[in-house]
């Protein structure tokens, strides 16, 4: 059993996406973040910077007391390699699988983060905060829309942990100033993911947390 600390956010998706597509069993554990729950004294135990999605798996492949993974990149390879799923074996593509996790990470998670922020959430409209993101925005799918012309999943040939963590991001493209007409790779590749089973149901799951 795996406890998933959760909200219905992208970075939570990521995990649920994989959850589903694995047929692991887990609850869910609601982390309301309008309301600070990502600030309680035990979570923070398992999360200490304040951040869902966590989990706790009480069944680890060391056989071992519980084990707590924070970060949705980290959880992300945790789950892969527990279960031999959704990454490459072979060691070159493996790296290339992980490259593209790391570029979501570290580049297109948090700059459109920092669009939404900026376009929908400051207080104050900056348009310099407000047109830098939304560029980068652009630049980050342009990179994106390369990959997946050349390889049929960002993971690469097979749908993988890459995937499970970009996608989700690509949900609110609207509220990017996005235009996916722009980007016919990216608008069928996410065409793809949706119409897979496993992430109807992790949506699902986002709507009823959210309800």
């Amino acid at each position: 059993m795996i406890d998933l600390y959760y909200w219905p956010t992208p970075n939570g998706h990521k995990i649920t996406l994989f959850l589903e597509e694995a047929g692991l069993e887990y609850r869910i554990i609601p982390v309301n973040i309008s309301k600070g729950d990502q600030f309680a004294p035990d979570f923070l135990k398992i999360s200490p910077n304040n951040k869902m999605p966590a989990i706790v798996d009480h069944e680890p492949a060391d056989c071992g007391p519980p084990l707590s993974v924070f970060e949705s990149g980290e959880i992300l390879l945790y789950l892969a390699e527990k279960t031999g799923r959704f990454l490459p074996a072979d060691p070159r593509s493996k790296i290339e699988a992980l490259e593209w996790l790391f570029w979501q990470m570290g580049g297109f998670g948090p700059m459109l983060g920092q669009n939404h922020h900026f376009a929908l959430y400051a207080p104050e409209k900056i348009p310099y905060a407000i047109k830098r993101y939304q560029d980068e925005t652009k630049r980050l799918y342009g990179v994106l829309e390369t990959r997946l012309q050349n390889s049929p999943f960002v993971t690469g040939a097979e749908y993988g942990i890459a995937d499970m963590a970009t996608y989700p991001w690509t949900r609110t493209w609207k509220e990017q100033g996005i235009t996916l007409d722009d980007f016919p790779a990216i608008k069928a590749w996410r065409e793809t993911i949706e119409a897979r089973p496993a992430t109807q149901r992790a949506l699902a799951k986002a709507d009823a947390v959210r309800s």
